[in-house]
C-alpha cells in the first residue's frame, strides 16, 4: 500500500482507544464561543498505528493528518523555537479570539487546519500548494517585513501567495488571506503522546464541503463520508510521503 493512501484508510478503519478528559478550558474560547469547537479527543499515530511521541518529531517537518473530519487536512509542526503566547487574532468577520501558544515542554508544537483562508487551497494526495516554508528558505509570498524577520519560517499557500505566521496562531501576514488559519488544539500527554481535541478560529469547513464535492468522492467516497468525525486515532505522516508533488514559490 502506498503511504499517501494511509490517511484515507485510517479514517475508515482506525481503532478506538481510551480517551482521557480534555484539558481544554473556556479560556480558549472567543467571547461568544463561536470560534471554538471541541471534538472527540484523538491520538496521533503513525502509518503502522503506533502512537507518535513528541520527542520523535523532526524539527520544521510538515506533518499531515485529518481532523476533525476524515477529509479535512491539518498540518503539524515542531518549530525550532517557542511560539508566542496569548496572541489576539481577528476573523474576517471581525470576531476576536485568543490563541494560547504552542504545545509540548518547550511550546514548539503547533497544528493548523490546512485549508487556506483565501480560496481554500489544501493538500491532496496529488499535490499540495499549502505548506510550511522552513527558516532560511526564500518564498515569494512574504519578504520578511513586519513581525517576522528574515526569509522562511512561515506557512505559505503558493496558489495565490498567502502567508501565515506559525508562531502566532497562523495570523495572516499579507492581504492575500483575509484571516488566520484555524488552529487545531494539540496536547502532549505525560507519556509524550500527542492528541488533538478542538478547533480554534474560523475553520471554513462548510464551504470546503460545498466546493470540493468531486474531490471528496474521489478520495473519501463522497461528501457524507468525508464529513464524518475522526474517532479514536488520527494517522499522521510527513507531507512529502502523503502527496505526489509539493509546490512552493
Amino acid at each position: 500500500m502506498e503511504r499517501r493512501n494511509f490517511l484515507k484508510v485510517a479514517a475508515a478503519t482506525g481503532a478506538m482507544v481510551a480517551v482521557s478528559p480534555s484539558t481544554i478550558t473556556g479560556e480558549l474560547r472567543a467571547d461568544d464561543g463561536s470560534l471554538f469547537q471541541s471534538y472527540e479527543k484523538v491520538q496521533l499515530v503513525d502509518a503502522s498505528g503506533a502512537p507518535i511521541k513528541a520527542s520523535s518529531l523532526t524539527k520544521e517537518e510538515n506533518y499531515i493528518f485529518n481532523y476533525p473530519h476524515v477529509s479535512t487536512p491539518a498540518l503539524l509542526l515542531d518549530l525550532p523555537e517557542s511560539t508566542k503566547n496569548e496572541v489576539h487574532l481577528t476573523s474576517e468577520s471581525g470576531d476576536k479570539y485568543i490563541w494560547k501558544g504552542g504545545a509540548g515542554a518547550k511550546k514548539t508544537i503547533v497544528a493548523y487546519t490546512a485549508i487556506c483562508a483565501h480560496q481554500m487551497a489544501h493538500p491532496t494526495p496529488d499535490d499540495s500548494f499549502l505548506q510550511y516554508c522552513k527558516k532560511g528558505q526564500t518564498t515569494m509570498a512574504y519578504d520578511g517585513s513586519g513581525e517576522v524577520k528574515g526569509v522562511g519560517g512561515v506557512m505559505v499557500c503558493s496558489s495565490h501567495l498567502a502567508a501565515y505566521d506559525v508562531t502566532s496562531g497562523c495570523k495572516n501576514l499579507n492581504t492575500t488571506a483575509p484571516e488566520p488559519l484555524a488552529s487545531i488544539i494539540i496536547e502532549v500527554a505525560e507519556d509524550d503522546t500527542i492528541w488533538a481535541s478542538a478547533v480554534l478560529g474560523p475553520d471554513r469547513f462548510r464551504d470546503y464541503f460545498k466546493t470540493f464535492k468531486p474531490e471528496l468522492k474521489k478520495y473519501y467516497g463522497g461528501k457524507r463520508a468525508g464529513k464524518k468525525h475522526v474517532s479514536g486515532t488520527a494517522t499522521m505522516v510527513a507531507l512529502k510521503d502523503f502527496t505526489k508533488e509539493m509546490i512552493q514559490y
